[in-house]
């Protein structure tokens, strides 16, 4: 397998109900993402969650820690909700060995104007190429945890 990829929800597998923004965090969209892309790469996946990443505790992060450390493969795809993504990238630096790269976006997969198309192509590429550590890939760019913030107003990820 050249790469795991773990869902745990957020935006990028939201399903809006009503012009009231009632939703749910649905099925991994990453799986239709890819194989529409023509993807040819050896992936596997495994869903961890299925939460909106404001309701992920720090348990959840300690499971997701656990799973990415008892992972044989070395290069690691987290798909995550944007609002706490950097609190769990944070909590996974310290894993040897291994590449991290969290995604997600600003906007549902199914969603026309999604940014999901694009940061998780562009997040799967970062996983194959960068050396043993932890990124966020967002926005066409790539991230050091403790060097990111999320800027809400301008609804995009950006160096500190």
């Amino acid at each position: 397998m050249d790469v795991k990829i773990f869902t745990t929800g957020g935006t990028i597998d939201k399903v809006y109900f009503d012009a009231k923004s009632t939703y749910e965090v649905g099925d991994p969209q990453i799986v239709d993402i890819l194989r529409e892309a023509n993807v040819t790469i050896d992936w596997e996946l495994e869903t961890l969650f299925r939460k909106d990443s404001l309701d992920l505790t720090d348990e959840d992060r300690a499971v997701i820690v656990e799973k990415v450390r008892q992972e044989p493969c070395p290069r690691i795809l987290i798909t995550h909700g944007t609002d706490t993504m950097i609190e769990t990238a944070k909590a996974l630096q310290g894993i040897p060995g291994k590449t991290i790269v969290l995604v997600g976006s600003l906007s549902p997969a199914r969603f026309k104007s999604s940014d999901a198309e694009f940061n998780i192509g562009f997040a799967l590429a970062a996983v194959q190429t960068l050396p043993p550590g932890v990124y966020i890939a967002m926005n066409g760019r790539i991230f050091h945890p403790d060097r990111v913030r999320k800027n809400r107003e301008a609804n995009r990820f950006e160096p500190i």
